[in-house]
């Protein structure tokens, strides 16, 4: 059976220890030389970024999130051994483990990171799909001849560069499609690397729970108990046709997810689909003032975005969650696609007009859906609004003053609420 030392990628037959090294991180399987699509997803990134530049963390555990009113973005391993989870308000993570040291989130660092993963990545294949900073899927078909070693050497050759060059580890999963190779990064975290072969999928699929499946949240999951189906061999027993009937387009994902069929494509263009900024406060807060000034700074944040990556929204959206943690999302399609601050705000505040007053929020968000180019935006006068030119040439002239200045060198007076 095909073998690979990950210590010094050595390739042999099965064993239990590398020949050349000794080592007993060895990876076999029937078709480890056959495959080529991955996912690459990095251990607890950015917490395994904070540790590297502070090694006084090493041995604690380490939470990277929002304050004690925020969520976790991420945490370390030692963190997630008391129960803390991405995601999971601060508050409740803190209770699981109070010892925790919590590090407020340095974004351009992490990025930076990302960036030089990435460039790794494109001396492998230029087949890349990012997720996200932390993980994207590859596509190394075709590329044995040209780096002379499978797909699998160079995947194990990715993240030894990633731990030796930047002090940063990785997963990986191996299969013959994106869907599998997702789930075959998570099965053995951190600095894993499992392979799941054609051979073994529907041996490997039947007794898993619908869960282990890619986009079944709570709600779907919910629905699929409802219906009778809590693993993927219930799934198996329905046909296409009635699954599509009760669940719609996603009945007929499951039916072919659940036999491991993905045709999705690892594609290198993969389109941002939405622009959209949130805080969360240290206190919930009803009121509407100090809740306006934050709604026009997330309307600059994502329009600054926006403009940065040449993009317009034709939908504008709110987001708002109560101190119950009741979410109230709102949208609302424009005439006309827009990338200007003005526009947003006063979209996303009409919006918050219309919610029912008097609750108290943890948490306010507003975005831009449906992207176009850049080209597209703002071209078209508002008739019912004959200032909006004026202000559309005062943000203009902001933003080259906050560009050469500074993003503070200007501020209106209602973000200082």
């Amino acid at each position: 059976m095909p073998a690979l030392c990950r210590s010094c990628l050595t390739a042999f037959d099965t064993g239990s220890r590398c020949p050349a090294c000794r080592s007993p991180r060895v990876l076999s399987h029937p078709e480890l030389w056959d495959l080529s699509i991955a996912h690459m997803d990095c251990d607890a990134f950015y917490a395994s970024v904070e540790k590297r530049d502070n090694p006084d963390l090493a041995d604690k555990p380490v939470i990277v999130g929002g304050g004690t009113r925020g969520v976790v973005s991420t945490c370390c391993y030692i963190a997630r051994i008391s129960g803390v989870r991405s995601a999971m308000p601060m508050f409740q993570a803190l209770k699981l483990c109070p010892s925790a040291v919590v590090i407020k989130p340095r974004i351009q660092v992490y990025a930076e990171v990302s960036r030089k993963i990435r460039a790794m990545m494109e001396d492998m294949t230029p087949a890349i799909e990012p997720l996200s900073l932390d993980e994207a899927f590859l596509d190394l078909t075709g590329t044995a001849r040209l780096h002379g070693a499978p797909p699998a050497v160079m995947l194990a050759r990715l993240v030894r560069r990633m731990e030796t060059e930047l002090g940063i580890s990785g997963s990986i999963g191996l299969s013959h499609n994106k869907f599998l190779a997702k789930i075959a990064s998570d099965l053995d975290k951190p600095r894993g690397f499992s392979v799941i072969g054609q051979a073994e999928t529907e041996a490997f699929l039947t007794p898993k729970p619908v869960r282990i499946i890619w986009g079944v949240g709570t709600a779907t999951q919910t629905a699929l108990e409802t219906a009778g189906i809590r693993t993927i061999a219930d799934l198996l027993r329905w046909d296409q046709a009635d699954l599509v009937a009760r669940f719609g387009h996603m009945g007929g994902r499951l039916w072919h997810l659940a036999r491991g069929q993905d045709s999705r494509r690892v594609s290198r263009d993969e389109k941002l689909k939405t622009i959209s900024k949130e805080t969360t406060f240290n206190e919930d807060t009803a009121d509407a003032d100090l809740l306006d000034g934050h709604l026009w700074r997330l309307a600059v944040q994502v329009a600054d975005r926006a403009k940065a990556k040449g993009l317009a929204g034709r939908t504008v959206t709110l987001k708002l969650k109560r101190a119950d943690f009741v979410q109230v999302s709102r949208r609302h399609a424009l005439p006309a696609p827009t990338q200007m601050a003005d526009r947003i705000y006063r979209e996303a505040r009409a919006l918050f007009d219309q919610v029912p007053k008097g609750a108290a929020y943890r948490l306010i968000g507003c975005g831009i859906a449906d992207l176009v180019p850049g080209q597209e935006a703002d071209t078209t006068a508002d008739l019912l609004d004959p200032q909006a030119a004026t202000r559309a040439k005062a943000e203009a002239a902001t933003d080259q003053i906050r560009a050469r200045f500074g993003r503070d060198a200007i501020i209106k007076g209602r973000a200082l609420r």
